[in-house]
C-alpha cells in the first residue's frame, strides 16, 4: 500500500490533515472518501481498519481529520455540524482536483450523518454508506446533556467525551437543531448502504430504521450482529469493508453502463 500524508485547506483557510491509501500495482477501482466519528480522527481503529481492508480490495481511501481534531488546524469549539459537511465537500474537491472525484462516501457515527448531508454537493459519488449513524445530528447532544443548560445560559461549557475535554458552544447546539437530515436522505438520488448494530449503546438501532424509511431505493441495510459502536473487534471492521467492496462495485458498474447509454 502507498500511504501519503497530505493536507488541504478548508473554507476558512485552515490546513486539514489527511491520508490517502492507494494500491501500489494497479489503477484504483475507485476513490472513497471517509468521514470519521464525532470527536474522533482519521486514525481511530474503525477508520484505519476499514481503509486497510478496502485498499486490499483495490480501492483508494481518503481519510482526513475534521477541523480542530486530530492533526488538523483550528479550534474544535468553533466547529459545527455544518462545518463538518463543508469539510467533506472541500475534501471531495481536493480529491477531484488532485486525483479523481470520490465515487463512494463512507461515514462513521456523526460522520455518517455528515456524508448524508454532503452527498448532494458531490455529484460524482454514486453510493453512500453509513456506519452506526444517527438519523438526526442533534442526537450527539446526549454526550453533553448534563451541561446543556450551562451551554445555553453561558454560551459554552467544557464537557468530557470519551475521556477527553472539549469545549461546546451554543452555536454548535443551534446548528444541529437547524438540520433536517430526513430531507437530505429522501433527496439523496444515490445508492445507500446502512450498517448498524442492534446492540449499539451509543447510537440506537432505531436511527438506522429512520434513515432507511426516509430513503428511496436503491437502499440496503446490513446488521452488525454483536458489534459495538466503535467496531473495536477487527473482524467487524473487515466485514464492513468486504460488504462495501462488493456493493460499491455493483454501483460503479451501474454508473458505467448509464454513462455509456447517455454518450
Amino acid at each position: 500500500m502507498t500511504q501519503e500524508n497530505l493536507s488541504f485547506s478548508n473554507e476558512q483557510g485552515l490546513k486539514l490533515a489527511a491520508r490517502l491509501d492507494t494500491p501500489d500495482d494497479r489503477v484504483p477501482r475507485g476513490y472513497i472518501l471517509f468521514g470519521h466519528c464525532f470527536t474522533g480522527s482519521k486514525d481511530v481503529l474503525a477508520s484505519a481498519r476499514i481503509a486497510k481492508a478496502l485498499w486490499l480490495r483495490g480501492f483508494a481511501v481518503f481519510r482526513f481529520d475534521f477541523t480542530g481534531l486530530g492533526d488538523s488546524e483550528g479550534d474544535f469549539a468553533n466547529t459545527t455540524f455544518s462545518s463538518n459537511v463543508d469539510d467533506l465537500v472541500t475534501a471531495a474537491s481536493y480529491l477531484r482536483d488532485t486525483r479523481d472525484a470520490p465515487s463512494v462516501l463512507i461515514g462513521h457515527s456523526l460522520g455518517g450523518a455528515a456524508v448524508l448531508a454532503a452527498a448532494g454537493q458531490i455529484p460524482e459519488a454514486r453510493a453512500v454508506c453509513t456506519i452506526g449513524a444517527p438519523s438526526d445530528p442533534e442526537h450527539v447532544a446526549h454526550h453533553f446533556a448534563n451541561h446543556r443548560s450551562e451551554i445555553e445560559n453561558e454560551g459554552e461549557a467544557d464537557v468530557t467525551i470519551g475521556g477527553r475535554s472539549f469545549r461546546i458552544k451554543k452555536s454548535f447546539l443551534d446548528d444541529i437543531e437547524s438540520h433536517q437530515l430526513s430531507k437530505c436522505v429522501a433527496n439523496l438520488k444515490k445508492a445507500l448502504l446502512i450498517f448498524h448494530s442492534p446492540i449499539d449503546s451509543t447510537v440506537g438501532i432505531e436511527n438506522a430504521r429512520h434513515i432507511y424509511e426516509a430513503a428511496r431505493h436503491p437502499k440496503s441495510f446490513v446488521t452488525l450482529d454483536g458489534a459495538d459502536h466503535m467496531l473495536t473487534n477487527r473482524a467487524d471492521a473487515y466485514y464492513v469493508a468486504e460488504v462495501i467492496s462488493a456493493w460499491a462495485n455493483r454501483y460503479d458498474e451501474v454508473g458505467s453502463r448509464s454513462e455509456k447509454r447517455d454518450a
